[in-house]
């Protein structure tokens, strides 16, 4: 199984290869997808990276977290199940 990161705070003209080109210099990354508003189609500045399940996680947000990325700070943490 994989596990998946969310990642916030991300400038509203972030492409899914942007995000994916970003984690690949510290992980092997399965997937990267941006969510976007369904009436607009804009982003709504966070997406969602999935990386392979043996992936140090604490070591990947550690070194994510609070950078900065064209002028804003990522938030960077495990994602949640849904409900």
């Amino acid at each position: 199984m994989n596990r998946t990161l969310y990642v916030g705070n991300l400038p509203w003209s972030t492409t899914e290869a942007d995000l994916t080109q970003l984690f690949a210099s510290y992980a092997t990354v399965l997937s990267a997808r941006i969510i976007q508003d369904r009436e607009t189609g804009r982003s709504r500045g966070f997406g969602f990276v999935e990386v392979p399940e043996d992936t140090d996680i604490e070591l990947l947000v550690g070194q994510l977290h609070g950078s900065d990325y064209n002028g804003r700070q990522l938030v960077v943490n495990e994602a949640q199940p849904r409900v």
